[in-house]
């Protein structure tokens, strides 16, 4: 019996990184999987191994950043599974540049990435969600919410507005709904990597990284699939409306 056995989970951000991470996860944990992302092949890399494994999944090619997209993922899922259990929202947009170099249209982009899609795809599906009285919601946001980085300007702005948006919707959606964030340090994706690009030395600084957390490594996917298992179960039944750091103690840091 797996954690989550008989749910139906939309995850979004789903080829690569994080969101691929979750999920594998989710899926081993019994869970049937509408897997979202750009990148076609990869999505189905991503579907072929849960199935591989025993489990269920299909793939929406699309970009969340559009309102359209996100309906199509929950029409989707209940089609497929008839339902939906559990929102994941991972994916994201780095968009790198100070204020005066990001255009409006990179600042545009990311933005409708990293918080608008957040919005587009609970507008969808919670009114599903509510026909079973019961759901839960895990948005992956970023320490960027909580502190600034060198020449991130439209991604710690957006990530910023996630802290707000979940506590907006625990407030108006609960107690059948809960809503929670999950908010990663550096983990060893190939976002981290773009966003190293923002130094000249980005490989140092990946490494200078490492070796200051407290913890003296890189977060994994599978660390924050594994936080994001249990707020997306029943044990975490009693939290919502919370922003949940998973950081190997970045943000201990002066």
């Amino acid at each position: 019996m797996g954690k989550l056995d008989g749910k139906t989970a939309i995850v979004t951000g789903a080829t690569s990184g994080m969101g691929r991470g979750i999920a594998v996860r989710f899926a081993r944990e019994g869970a049937r999987i509408v897997a979202a992302g750009r990148d076609a092949v990869r999505g189905a890399e991503v579907v072929a191994e849960i199935q591989q494994a025993g489990g269920e999944a299909v793939f929406v090619p699309g970009d969340v950043s559009l309102a359209d997209a996100n309906r199509r993922l929950v029409e989707r899922a209940l089609s497929e599974f008839a339902g939906i259990d559990i929102l994941v929202m991972s994916a994201g947009e780095m968009g790198l540049g100070p204020i005066a170099e990001v255009t409006p249209e990179l600042w545009d982009r990311t933005v409708a990435t990293n918080l608008s899609a957040i919005y587009y795809l609970m507008h969808f599906a919670i009114p599903e969600m509510q026909k079973r009285k019961a759901g839960s919601v895990v948005v992956i946001g970023s320490i960027a919410g909580y502190k600034v980085f060198p020449n991130h300007a439209a991604y710690c702005t957006s990530k910023g507005g996630v802290l707000q948006l979940v506590r907006q919707a625990a407030l108006d959606y609960g107690p059948e709904i809960r809503v929670n964030a999950i908010h990663p340090g550096q983990v060893d994706t190939p976002l981290l990597w773009y966003s190293a690009r923002a130094f000249p030395n980005p490989e140092e600084i990946v490494q200078q990284t490492a070796d200051r957390l407290p913890a003296r490594r890189l977060g994994l996917p599978e660390d924050i699939a594994a936080a994001a298992l249990f707020l997306a179960g029943e044990e975490a039944s009693w939290i919502t409306g919370s922003n949940v750091i998973v950081d190997g103690g970045s943000l201990c840091l002066p």
